[in-house]
């Protein structure tokens, strides 16, 4: 059978950045980058989970096509089938969950079975906030396009293609544990419906499920509508239940078919709202015009001048991806599920949710608020409305539920680091009082599980699960809790936290050189082996990879190892042994850390170099792992501007070297004082020189970091 998928959808490259005299950065932008295996990765983490729909920055509605079922995202660039096209979606992460309401345009029968109605594809096209294909053999024309709480398709027919249907599919989602899904769907009129699907069971989650309703209407009226259950069609206009969807029929006298849908995690009454609110007519044109300006306003805020072409499309591909999650999570109107799903609450300002804070706390959320801190603010304050909700910060958030991913207690890290960066207006106190309770509370606590046994050994045992790695994250949420205490002037609290976050130097076994799992006697865990990938003691890394993982404390760290210049060979060690990967989150500031040490940030500007040249490029396979809703993203956008967030409640970014001739970063004066800060770079990334010489505001500038108050005060930095 001939196969109609397009293998290089990248027409758009051709596009200038500059449109009518004005920059566009989203004409940079590729969606496809991450949607495929980057054939260069390790075996544990090829693909970068992302999709290519359309969707806003922090949208709740991402429209976008599934040709693989059970995937991440719905989509791996290169298979040969789309299924359908969903409407809510999660990038770039490790687990499937969402892909609820699959909407699939059809010619000829009614066939409610996926597998038949599936359909070969070509003319792939992504842009920001637009995606568009031909289905073969029908060549039917789809493409999508949004708003921030829903979407609108428009289906060009070919003339003469008989009856040509749409398919609405309630119970088909992306996880495959929970498929078919649960779902309701009724019919109000031959224009009109509504329904909602369940999905979840994120990461295999016990507890964690959530319902997405909506309401759609057709920009025709239907010649005929009906229901199927259990692949049976009949004329019945509700359905409820597993394997259960809809159809809209049209004679072919309608080429042109769009949906307007629009979503809710409350109701179908609060779809149609957001929908009304968002759409009022069938305007296809203005809303993806719409959202290409809306992207441009985000992406503008850091301008970028010089680098080749790829370059640049690698820098805002990744912004793009940054400004995917945290997701908005309330309707128009304010309501939202509070956390824990015990009742519908309601916020006069944004409510966010799918919070992967493991990752994102160590660059996204910094970024976050030194350049978008209206949104940052919104999140933190989301934190400390699901902490009111629910009486504990979460660990990974989504839709209203923790789903209980990874190791450590990541959200007092985000908190604090949202303080110390700059952001100020939220209730410093309430925060405190929270971030203390997930670390203090060892009754059933969900978030800390081993509290008690961390307390009793000031390390976490060798017989729990990714023990070390536990051991170092609670390590790093006492010492942001510490910082807190000394901010609010409690100073016992200040003493006691300081004091945990050391218990990691009990896991340093000076005999082998790493943190190494110990058994509750305190004697080591046997056998040992520092390469084995998931061994015990570690959750997704090896011992080398967590071995420098202490970023609050790299100089005493470098003392238990025997000084400065033996952490210096240790680290250069790894990665001339290739044990730095970049595919994961617990080594990812690793290139960073010479720069602590006097006349080293040579090796920093080398090893990020050669970082970003291997494992990011353009294709569908641009990217080195999973994106972990944005954060390896963030590493590259960090690292191409010239500085990085290697301790993250320090204020301080440690500078590298930038990617571009000349960076222009936008400030907020609604946040911070400056208006513009601008990094002038006479120098190349490449360049190996151990030389370099730095000039803020025209003045000889000798130190490895810079503070973001120095940021974002405006100035000027010249390497």
């Amino acid at each position: 059978m001939k196969r109609f998928f397009l293998k290089l959808p990248f027409l758009f490259l051709l596009l200038p950045g500059i449109v009518q005299g004005q920059f566009s950065p989203a004409s940079y932008v590729n969606p496809f980058i991450g949607s495929a295996n980057q054939t260069s990765s390790s075996v544990n983490w090829k693909n970068g989970e992302t999709f290519p729909g359309a969707v806003l920055p922090w949208g709740m509605v991402s429209v976008s096509p599934h040709n693989s079922p059970g995937s991440k995202s719905g989509y791996i660039y290169g298979q040969p089938y789309i299924y359908g096209f969903g409407q809510v979606h999660l990038s770039g992460v490790g687990c499937s969950d969402l892909g609820n309401i699959v909407i699939m345009p059809t010619t000829g029968n009614i066939d409610p079975d996926c597998d038949n109605y599936r359909s070969h594809y070509g003319q792939e096209k992504a842009f920001p906030g637009y995606y568009k294909t031909t289905l073969e053999p029908s060549g039917i024309k789809a493409e999508m396009t949004v708003t921030t709480r829903s979407s609108i398709s428009r289906y060009t027919f070919k003339k003469n293609s008989g009856f040509n249907n749409v398919l609405i599919n309630v119970s088909d989602i992306l996880n495959a544990r929970m498929r078919p899904a649960n779902g309701k769907i009724a019919i109000l009129s031959s224009s009109q419906l509504e329904g909602w699907s369940e999905s979840g069971h994120f990461c295999g989650a016990p507890n964690q499920t959530q319902k997405v309703f909506f309401y759609a209407e057709f920009s025709q009226k239907a010649d005929s509508v009906g229901t199927w259950k259990n692949k049976n069609v009949s004329a019945l206009k509700n359905q409820s239940g597993k394997e259960v969807g809809a159809f809209f029929r049209f004679n072919g006298k309608y080429k042109v078919i769009l949906v307007k849908i629009g979503i809710s995690y409350i109701s179908m009454e609060n779809a149609k709202l957001n929908l009304e609110h968002e759409q009022q007519n069938f305007d296809f044109n203005r809303v993806r015009k719409n959202a290409k300006k809306k992207w441009n306003q985000y992406l503008s805020r850091i301008k970028i001048k010089g680098g080749t072409k790829p370059q640049k499309i690698i820098f805002y591909s990744a912004l793009y991806h940054m400004l995917l999650h945290p997701s908005i999570f309330s309707d128009a109107n304010g309501e939202y599920l509070a956390m824990g799903h015990n009742r519908v609450a309601k916020s006069r300002n944004i409510q966010y949710d799918v919070f992967s804070l493991w990752d994102t706390y160590r660059n996204e959320h910094i970024f976050l608020t030194m350049f978008f801190p209206e949104q940052e603010q919104g999140m933190v304050q989301s934190l400390l409305n699901m902490y009111e909700e629910n009486h504990w910060l979460p660990k990974w958030e989504l839709a209203g539920h923790d789903a209980d991913v990874m190791v450590g207690d990541p959200a007092p890290v985000m908190l604090t680091e949202t303080y110390v960066y700059g952001i100020h207006n939220f209730d410093l106190n309430l925060a405190y009082k929270a971030m203390k309770h997930n670390a203090t509370d060892t009754i059933d606590n969900p978030i800390r599980r081993y509290l008690k046994q961390y307390l009793d050994h000031h390390f976490v045992p060798a017989s729990i699960r990714g023990s070390v790695s536990m051991t170092l994250e609670y390590a790093m949420s006492d010492y942001a809790i510490a910082t807190i205490a000394k901010i609010l002037g409690y100073d016992k609290d200040f003493e006691e936290f300081q004091k945990r976050s050391r218990n990691y130097s009990n896991l340093f076994d000076p005999e082998t050189g790493f943190l190494r799992p110990k058994n509750s006697d305190e004697s080591w865990f046997e056998p040992f082996n520092p390469d084995k990938f998931k061994g015990t003691g570690f959750i997704e890394g090896t011992a080398w990879n967590y071995l420098f993982s202490v970023p609050f404390d790299i100089k005493n760290l470098a003392q238990l190892m025997g000084g400065d210049s033996a952490f210096v060979l240790r680290l250069q060690q790894m990665f001339n042994e290739k044990k730095f990967v970049l595919n994961n989150e617990p080594d990812i500031a690793y290139p960073y850390l010479f720069t602590y040490f006097n006349g080293q940030s040579w090796r920093s500007k080398k090893e990020i170099s050669e970082a970003m040249n291997k494992n990011f490029n353009t294709t569908p396979g641009g990217l080195p792992g999973n994106d972990d809703c944005g954060t390896l993203s963030a590493w590259y956008v960090f690292s191409a501007i010239g500085f990085y967030p290697v301790d993250p409640t320090s204020g301080n970014l440690r500078l590298g070297q930038p990617l571009f001739k000349k960076v222009i970063l936008d400030i907020d004066p609604q946040f911070y004082s400056g208006k513009i800060f601008t990094i002038i770079n006479k120098n190349s990334l490449g360049n190996r020189n151990r030389d370099r010489s730095l000039k803020l505001n025209h003045l000889p500038y000798n130190k490895e970091f810079i503070s973001h108050l120095d940021i974002e005060k405006g100035g000027k930095l010249v390497f």
